[in-house]
């Protein structure tokens, strides 16, 4: 007896096989296909289950056979019949029922559908306006019925892991006080206390420190994240995140934690065992890889080649406070091709894009004679240069070269086909610097957040030099997409107060802003730490994807709409009324 038996229903249409035949069974479900065959009408039907063929022939029920004659796509049905097995050769090995058909008996048209403004079709795939318009159809074909099945399945296990860790899973609140955490807050009207506003919550940063101060060990959740900024995609004005904290850790332990948390559902959902997480520190990673989001399918690392180029007459190089390049061996990139890579840098940001290639006896390029014959033996010694290497160098400030070189290392590996798109590389990035210089704004803003404790070592150059503060700070990173974001709490209020000094927040705005947090830990708590994991972007790539929108229900366009709903929308001038506002939009 099928354990998803109702009233309406004794099977779905993903379960029968040839063990099954001679039963007799009621389906319900979708027309996916009709055909007709010589008087003979066959049906796919479908639910979240799979494919069902049902056989109508006239011989057999001409009433049953007469109403199958007006089924369309899409039209609801439930049907009764009798299990038989599939004549010879037309056996369907791709499908788990394809040994077997049923017979109708009695038909019953549920419902009757419009012709779909999308084909429910794995092998069409409508534009994205489309597909969110009509997401209700988008969502009923297979592989999207799939997707989420995927990613309740890694929810399953994450939660297993969780608790089987003696996590405990806690509820945050969604109307929250407004508080600078990096992006807009989008902000929610009282309707009982004129002029005050709640906001979303961008994550559960305070409140989850709050639950360990309350004498919580170990807390998490699959929190809800509210963020008014620019849409790409991976990021989405709502997101799901992972969210933990654990009381009287290191950033080691967490990192154990977390790490044995992704084996444990790569294993599971994937069968598929991880290698020990590399581990970079945030000055590795941008010298190695020009970004703190590597990603280390492949090779390609950025060479700083200042010292040995200086030596040139080539003025770029000369001028330069940092020259690195990209050593690609047995090149066999064309002058177009690196034509496109110099006009990518300049797009990204750069001057441009010098090259060198050896053809096994000497470098070739327009450059090469601006380079004594000493410094061009140096080069070809100290990168071991083979026959058709190529070097492709950048020069410019520290910032420049290293996001722009990452940017044409990541196309390099694209165009040249180096990456596995079945390998899954996770790293640990490590020691942040506390705070960057807001070159704009003339001021420290924090790396992270406001609330990540300095290390021991660095926590003096606080108030002389915040250049020089590090923060026990860890980012994990997969296939060059950051999936999360970690500290250890700062836990006591006077350090608190001096961080937020440094990025210019003085006492009285910090009491103002977070005066709850602050209050509460005069009353005193154990050292902790956490994380914020992005699900969406996990359960995207396991499944191959960049788009967090393949996996999220009812997601929005680039423009922050959702075209179904056609949300967000006017609201009457009675709401407002009621909510205290008065529209003022230019047109």
């Amino acid at each position: 007896m099928s354990s998803l038996k109702t009233s309406l229903r004794t099977h779905t249409c993903g379960e029968l096989t040839d063990k099954s035949i001679n039963k007799k069974i009621t389906l319900c479900g979708w027309v996916n296909t009709t055909r007709d065959h010589g008087g003979v009408i066959f049906i796919d039907l479908r639910d979240h289950y799979g494919l069902t063929q049902i056989v109508f022939d006239p011989k057999s029920n001409k009433e049953t056979h007469k109403i199958a004659e007006k089924l369309r796509r899409e039209d609801v049905i439930s049907i009764s019949g009798t299990v038989k097995s599939r004549k010879s050769g037309m056996i369907n090995k791709n499908l788990k029922t394809g040994k077997i058909e049923i017979f109708a008996n009695k038909l019953e048209i549920i419902n009757k559908a419009k012709t779909p403004p999308i084909e429910i079709d794995d092998r069409i795939e409508p534009s994205e306006e489309i597909r969110l318009k009509y997401r209700y159809l988008d969502l009923r074909r297979p592989k999207m019925q799939k997707h989420f099945t995927f990613r309740h399945k890694v929810s399953q296990v994450a939660r297993e892991f969780m608790n089987n860790q003696k996590f405990i899973e806690i509820e945050t609140p969604l109307l929250v006080r407004a508080t600078p955490e990096g992006a807009r807050d989008y902000i929610v009207p009282s309707r009982v206390n004129p002029g005050k506003f709640y906001a979303l919550p961008q994550s559960p940063q305070l409140y989850k420190q709050i639950l360990m101060i309350s004498g919580f060990d170990r807390y998490y959740q699959f929190a809800r994240c509210l963020r008014d900024e620019d849409l790409r995609t991976d990021r989405q004005p709502e997101h799901t995140q992972l969210d933990l904290e654990i009381s009287c850790v290191t950033s080691e332990d967490i990192m154990n934690i977390v790490e044995n948390l992704y084996k444990d559902i790569f294993k599971k959902v994937l069968n598929k065992s991880l290698p020990k997480f590399i581990k970079l520190t945030y000055a590795e990673s941008i010298d190695k890889y020009g970004t703190d989001k590597p990603d280390l399918r492949f090779g390609l690392e950025l060479i700083n080649v200042t010292d040995l180029v200086k030596k040139s007459e080539f003025q770029v190089f000369k001028n330069a406070p940092l020259i690195k390049c990209v050593h690609l061996e047995k090149s066999k990139l064309s002058r177009k091709e690196v034509d496109s890579l110099i006009d990518l840098s300049i797009k990204e940001g750069a001057k441009g894009l010098a090259w060198m290639k050896y053809n096994g006896k000497a470098l070739e390029s327009s450059i090469v004679k601006f380079f004594p014959e000493k410094t061009q033996k140096e080069l070809i010694k100290e990168l071991k240069l083979k026959k058709d290497s190529l070097l492709l160098f950048l020069a410019d400030d520290k910032e420049v070269v290293n996001d722009v070189l990452s940017k044409i290392r990541t196309e390099l590996a694209n165009k040249l086909d180096l990456i596995d798109k079945k390998d899954f590389k996770f790293c640990w990035i490590t020691d942040f610097p506390l705070f960057s210089w807001n070159q704009e704004e003339n001021k420290w803003d924090a790396e992270h957040h406001i609330f990540s404790m300095p290390t021991q070592e660095t926590v003096k150059y606080l108030e002389k030099d915040p250049s020089k503060v590090i923060g026990d700070l860890y980012d994990i990173v997969l296939n060059g997409i950051e999936l999360g974001s970690g500290s250890i709490r700062i836990n006591k209020p006077e350090l608190q107060k001096k961080v937020l000094e440094v990025i210019g927040i003085p006492q009285k705005e910090a009491e103002e802003k977070f005066g709850f947090l602050l209050q509460a830990y005069e009353f005193a708590s154990v050292s902790h730490g956490g994380m914020g994991l992005g699900f969406d972007r996990l359960v995207a790539l396991m499944l191959g994807f960049n788009d967090i929108r393949e996996v999220i229900s009812f997601p929005k366009n680039k423009a922050a709409q959702c075209p179904m709903d056609s949300s967000p929308s006017s609201v009457d001038e009675k709401q407002l009324k009621d909510l205290h506002i008065k529209k003022n939009v230019v047109k």
